[in-house]
């Protein structure tokens, strides 16, 4: 199982969970991953994979090369366009690039044995499968999308941003790393058709299973919600203001007390354009003023040093908004009590290929709150197990927070019949038992 990037989102809890579920089903894993060992921050694979048979290729010493992308190993590029992040966007990476990219990756993979392998399961289409179909020709590709590199060729198709000068290179690459693929698999049905226009690939030759989460981790509990949130913003504060460290933005007791009674609503996520942050901070000052008590907004997430668009914190300053709180960036083990200690799960995007905060805030009892569009429609049910509203439709956002914070008895209505849809449909033990399906059919398909 192979994964370029080092663990910092989505895809690397999909693949850390892939792996250790699917043993259950027979199958012995290997996972190949870049590492970012840098002290307080998140991304070392060691760490992330702990417990699992882990290859990792340690990038940190790329930070401090003249060329990131050009060291040994290389810092992995981007499908997000930051300006002056180390690692660049792919679309702008040229060709001498791209085969050091391959020859450290194919070295990468021959060490960890993939010739041997039964079947390399590959996240995202990026250099790692072409330094797969060099090592290992003989074995079958599985391509797993994530939906990030769908928002570049997005771009890419619409015409590519200034700076993006090898974009129809890697665009054609991508496509034909796609049609090498056995199958791939999508986190939402909805990912299938656009999938299938970018990549020009038959809609068969796509899977859907959608990620999951660890019912042993995410579930209803009890917790001290004074004890947790003093934790996160007074006693152990990680929010952060642009040009500043983790713990830059801490609050005092008074100002957290609330947060023990007042409904809380949470955000959990990177600060990426994708996310639509200044959306959902408009859409939360919009419907403050209309609140029948003081609601908080905890924006938990951020990998520092890393956004995209206006930061959060100045956002928040311009709006004048009060009771917004920047919580930083946490292990993903650390989601379950703060989930716990929160009242609904909310996310503004309007293009969100999955949406696995919702699922795990959901697993905990919270309804969500979420644009009707992506993987977000097809998790909520609205009316039922949250409120779905139209996409980059502030007001109807607005809308959606003063009913959810104004009517306690809805909302936890809510939370219990979402806690029992996502138990019954995303739960990756069962989830793996999919995936194990797909690596036995793809072997079945090769033999005969």
């Amino acid at each position: 199982m192979g994964l370029l990037f080092f663990p910092r989102g989505g895809s690397a809890q999909v693949t850390r969970s892939l792996a250790r579920v699917l043993p259950q089903q027979g199958w012995a894993i290997t996972v190949v991953s870049s590492s970012l060992r840098v002290p307080g921050l998140p991304g070392d694979a060691s760490t992330f994979f702990a417990g699992l048979d882990l290859r990792a290729l340690d990038c940190t010493a790329a930070l401090d090369a003249a060329e990131p992308l050009l060291a040994t190993p290389p810092l992995p590029p981007s499908y997000e366009d930051r300006p002056g992040a180390p690692d660049r966007v792919f679309a702008a990476v040229d060709e001498a690039t791209f085969a050091h990219l391959v020859d450290v990756w194919a070295r990468a993979l021959q060490e960890a044995g993939a010739a041997e392998a039964t079947i390399l399961h590959l996240h995202h289409l990026t250099p790692l499968n072409a330094a797969a179909a060099r090592v290992a020709p003989h074995v079958p590709v599985i391509g797993h999308l994530h939906g990030t590199e769908l928002l570049m060729l997005e771009r890419i198709a619409q015409g590519p941003p200034a700076g993006w000068v090898h974009a129809t290179a890697w665009a054609d690459r991508m496509r034909s790393w796609a049609a090498a693929c056995r199958v791939l698999i999508v986190p939402s049905a909805n990912l299938v058709e656009r999938a299938q226009a970018l990549l020009g690939i038959p809609a068969a030759r796509f899977i859907h299973v959608p990620n999951g989460f660890d019912p042993q981790q995410f579930n209803r509990r009890t917790v001290d919600r004074q004890f947790v949130w003093h934790d996160l913003l007074v006693a152990h504060p990680q929010g952060w203001r642009p040009g500043d460290l983790p713990g830059s933005v801490a609050y005092t007791d008074d100002q957290v007390r609330l947060l023990a009674t007042a409904p809380v609503l949470l955000y959990v996520g990177r600060f990426t354009a994708l996310k639509r942050l200044d959306v959902l901070l408009r859409a939360y000052a919009r419907a403050s003023v209309a609140f029948a008590a003081p609601a908080a907004l905890v924006l938990l997430g951020g990998f520092p040093g890393e956004w995209e668009g206006q930061h959060p914190y100045e956002l928040t300053q311009e709006l004048g908004v009060q009771n917004v709180f920047l919580a930083g960036w946490h292990e993903h083990a650390d989601l379950p009590p703060i989930f716990a200690a929160a009242d609904v799960v909310v996310l503004a995007s309007a293009q969100e290929p999955f949406g696995q905060v919702l699922v795990e805030g959901m697993a905990c009892g919270l309804p969500a709150i979420a644009m009707a569009a992506g993987g977000p429609r097809e998790i909520i049910t609205d009316g039922q197990t949250g409120w779905l509203v139209p996409p980059d439709d502030e007001a109807a956002f607005a809308a959606a927070l003063v009913s959810a914070v104004n009517d306690a008895r809805t909302r936890r209505a809510r939370g219990a019949a979402a806690h029992d849809a996502v138990h019954a449909r995303y739960s990756w033990p069962a989830l793996g038992a999919r995936v194990a399906r797909i690596y036995e059919q793809v072997l079945k398909t090769r033999k005969s």
